[in-house]
């Protein structure tokens, strides 16, 4: 798996708001915990809820920042999001842990 191609297209298609290949990007029982939000979602409903209600729900745009490849299935992004939330324009960062060729697992949180 190609981490740096993966992110790219996952980024990407988070900025088409297409809600079913995002979630072709996530594991069936992926786990995403939101500090930031105060949620943790499970598996592709749970996904499905954050990425409509914060994407989608906020017009978010994401742009990445950095990428730091950690082993062959992690993964550290720094994000710029904009959207029509309060702050406009805010810092975020994923840590991700892929299986099988998908996010198995995310920890997301936003930075000022």
């Amino acid at each position: 798996m190609d981490i740096n191609l993966f992110i790219q297209d996952f980024i990407a298609v988070s900025n088409a708001y297409n809600t079913k290949i995002y979630l072709e990007k996530w594991h069936i029982n992926a786990v995403l915990d939101d500090p930031s939000v105060g949620r943790v979602f499970r598996g592709h409903p749970g996904i499905k809820d954050y990425f409509e209600s914060y994407f989608i729900g906020y017009k978010t745009q994401t742009r990445l920042v950095s990428l730091k490849v950690i082993s062959e299935n992690e993964a550290h992004i720094e994000v710029e999001f904009t959207g029509d939330f309060p702050e406009g324009k805010i810092g975020g960062t994923f840590d991700f842990t892929f299986r099988e060729g998908k996010i198995a697992a995310a920890k997301a949180d936003l930075i000022g």
